[in-house]
């Protein structure tokens, strides 16, 4: 059974990776270095600033881009690369993986002696390549978990988690209770201290997941001897919980490069603890000798006799012995740490970095699960003998690109799976502490059973008196019709009656808010196109412009996780055959609904949108509520 269930799940792998690599061809393929920078897959042009003797047989490029340095960039630490000189970019080029990343400076790890000489002549660049990396290492998982489904002593974890068996609870726990948290967070944490192999946190929007998180990794640090594994599938998610954890008081050791260096960050990184080690000092005097012997070989250039070519070759041999004994008391001292450390945290995929990879843990803990691709998860689970799941499967599911392999699978997470197959391991977070109750009412009645309860200090919080929390304001009948726009949609007379209104409510924000903080506001729309169309529009406009620090404009996928004071929502859509396309995925709209504390206007065309259950039902609940207008309010006579 589990064989069939993960060669399932490799065969989806493939077709996924191929259609990965087949968009990032499309995306690279006959562009130059310039069109790659603007996308963010090329650093050009760089200087080298410095190089050092690296792991093996690996020499360390340190780069700093020297230009466009206020570009977004898509590198990631561990991310492949390859280095290139614009002379001939196709002959002269090393590949290498990212060590280090830090805004416009990268370490480079390069299986090299020495750099060749045409780095030190004409333009350099680093280009980003394929993530063929995530891909061997999540491979890699699902045939390390085929082999153990035959050994019966570690397939009970593997059993639970493919549905063959059900997880069990330590009868007659302590219930675990703690000022800091309410019930359903308690609930939570005696679930996951008591669990034997498995305990998911099912966290709506606003509901404390990562409090609840926090708190009962740290009781269950207190078990003996625990040694547990956090993991994320983003850097960002990683980075919070290394900060939350770190600010605990617990000893925390981060696998790889922060997305943002902060100073709590720094100090939990792997890299700060290896510098601060006291066996450092003769690691560098050892790194020194090395490199003076490197810089003796590379004295000796091209035509030279035997002689030179033999003391040219010791040279680098004593360079390498080095090397060996620098590697070793490097993993010295990295075992060292890894041995006095009670957790660690990586991305799914960093956790089998080189430093962590034979590691075991009593418990891994996933957060962010309901974004995490099902094959990446048994990367860490693997390692563990217990698995906590944290998340929300009814917010934004992983990127997939084959829609051959999301259909027939791999766009289900294996929380989704989970949760469905054993109820009685879920506890549901169910106070929120983020949205109005009448903005929370909607989603909390079609994806949590009318469950959700806000919290008494959010409750009933509106932006000044009498303001309404919710609105949808219907445009059905004012010709607002929606436009094709390459692979998008733009609806640019409902974009522009969206920025009239705001701009409106902002003038009567200004006469209330004189003295105190004015609001965040997030404008959102599901269209990469209209949100474009929407930020050329906010530009020319003077009242926006004035409040440009307070107000976003994006996707609803790059909102998640965050929340605003105000939201507005361009649903765009609006033809006579009621097609919604991109909308019908409402689990994308229930984290658009959900990122706004105070006040959330929806704008749509309702004679479109009612073919759809969910927005019919959502004017019905606008309605009920005495927050349906039509756009005819608030035209001018």
């Amino acid at each position: 059974m589990s064989k069939d269930y993960f060669k399932k799940l490799q065969d989806l792998l493939d077709i996924e990776r191929k259609a990965d690599h087949q968009t990032f061809l499309k995306l690279t393929e006959n562009t130059s270095a310039a069109d790659r920078r603007t996308l963010g897959l090329t650093w050009y042009p760089i200087a080298i600033r410095n190089t050092e003797i690296g792991r093996g047989d690996y020499i360390t490029v340190e780069i700093e881009r020297t230009t466009h340095q206020d570009l977004s960039q898509q590198f990631r630490f561990g991310s492949a690369v390859v280095l290139f000189s614009n002379h001939d970019p196709k002959t002269d080029r090393i590949e290498g993986v990212i060590a280090h990343l830090n805004r416009n400076k990268m370490k480079i790890s390069l299986r090299l002696d020495e750099l060749p000489d045409w780095t030190r002549d004409g333009k350099l660049g680093v280009d980003l390549l394929f993530d063929n990396n995530s891909y061997d290492e999540m491979n890699a998982a699902l045939k390390q978990a085929v082999l153990i489904s035959d050994d019966s002593a570690k397939n009970k974890l593997i059993k639970i988690l493919t549905g063959s068996e059900k997880p069990d609870f330590k009868l007659n726990s302590a219930y675990y209770s703690s000022e800091k948290l309410n019930v359903s967070q308690q609930n939570a944490v005696t679930n996951i201290l008591s669990a034997n192999q498995l305990a998911i946190v099912h966290g709506p929007p606003g509901t404390g997941k990562t409090t609840t998180l926090v708190q009962a990794i740290k009781a269950l640090s207190k078990q003996e001897n625990q040694k547990i594994l956090v993991v994320a599938p983003s850097n960002t998610a990683v980075d919070l919980l290394t900060e939350k954890l770190s600010e605990e008081g617990l000893n925390v050791i981060r696998v790889g490069n922060p997305a943002r260096v902060s100073e709590k960050l720094i100090h939990a990184t792997l890299d700060y603890k290896m510098a601060e080690h006291p066996e450092m000092k003769s690691i560098k005097a050892l790194k020194k000798q090395a490199n003076e012997y490197k810089n003796m070989a590379h004295k000796y250039k091209r035509s030279f006799g035997k002689a030179e070519r033999d003391q040219r070759k010791a040279l680098f041999d004593e360079a390498h012995k080095i090397g060996k004994e620098i590697e070793n008391s490097e993993q010295y001292i990295i075992d060292n740490l890894f041995n006095n450390a009670q957790i660690i945290t990586a991305t799914l995929v960093g956790s089998n970095h080189y430093t962590v990879k034979n590691l075991k843990y009593n418990t891994v803990v996933i957060d962010e699960a309901g974004q995490a691709l099902e094959p990446a998860c048994w990367i860490p689970i693997l390692k563990a003998e217990k698995v906590i799941f944290a998340g929300d499967h009814f917010q934004l599911s992983p990127t997939i690109k084959s829609a051959e392999a999301a259909k027939n699978g791999l766009s289900t997470t294996l929380l989704e799976k989970l949760v469905s197959l054993h109820p009685d391991a879920v506890v549901l977070l169910n106070e929120q502490y983020r949205m109005n109750r009448k903005i929370m009412g909607y989603s909390s009645k079609v994806f949590y059973d009318d469950k959700l309860l806000a919290n008494a200090s959010v409750s009933e919080h509106v932006l000044f008196q009498n303001d309404e929390p919710l609105m949808f304001i219907d445009t059905a009948g004012c010709g607002f019709d929606e436009r094709a726009d390459g692979t998008s949609t733009t609806n640019p007379e409902e974009a522009v009656f969206l920025l009239k209104h705001l701009g409106q409510f902002i003038e009567t924000i200004e006469s209330q808010y004189l003295d105190a903080k004015f609001p965040s506001i997030a404008v959102i729309s599901p269209y990469k196109q209209q949100v474009h169309l929407l930020k050329e529009l906010m530009h020319a406009n003077p009242i926006l412009m004035a409040h440009t620090d307070e107000i976003s404009a994006n996707t609803i996928d790059s909102f998640q996780g965050q929340e605003r004071d105000i939201v507005y929502i361009s649903l765009t859509r609006s033809n006579a055959e009621g097609m919604i396309g991109f909308l019908s995925d409402i689990r994308r709209m229930n984290v658009a609904m959900t990122r706004a504390r105070k006040k959330l206007v929806v704008i749509g065309d309702g004679a479109t949108l009612s073919r759809s259950i969910f927005y019919n039902n959502f004017m019905e609940y606008a309605e009920y509520l005495g927050a349906y207008h039509s756009a005819w309010e608030f035209r001018e006579a």
